[in-house]
């Protein structure tokens, strides 16, 4: 049964796995070089923003991401319908991954600031009574329309 597409060959595959293989070492490369370089690792006291290296470094793993989905799992290829449904619960895994985290760093800092306050020591003195105001309160005052 035919579907009108010819199979591509050995060589054009080749072709596109190697294409492949070379556009993601560079773009892993380049993503070593901006880490190594913004921290300062390469070029001494040279140190780059973390507000430019992280998105830069996002995007560049996006892409990455995004090819290695269209191209080597064949969702570029695919209907829209096919390939949202592979991807949209993918997106709603990453999203319960962050909400974990978050939620997983919440409870540390809280549990460090009990742990601090249970370090604090204990005052075995009684307490003073503590006098509230030198004024008279009038309960009519208090209650007046």
């Amino acid at each position: 049964m035919s579907h009108g597409h010819a199979l591509p060959s050995h060589e054009d595959n080749m072709r596109v796995v190697i294409k492949g293989f070379i556009l993601l070492l560079i773009i892993t490369l380049v993503e070593v070089g901006i880490a190594l370089i913004g921290n300062g690792h390469l070029i001494h006291g040279f140190h780059l923003s973390k507000w430019i290296m992280v998105p830069v470094m996002c995007l560049l793993s996006f892409y990455k991401a995004y090819y290695i989905v269209s191209e080597f799992m064949h969702l570029g290829h695919e209907t829209r319908g096919m390939a949202m449904s592979v991807v949209l619960p993918t997106l709603l895994l990453v999203w319960g991954i962050i909400a974990f985290l978050w939620e997983g760093d919440a409870w540390r800092n809280n549990r460090k600031r009990v742990d601090d306050k249970e370090k604090l020591p204990v005052n075995t003195q009684p307490m003073k009574e503590k006098k509230t105001s030198s004024l008279p309160l009038d309960n009519a005052y208090l209650f007046r329309g």
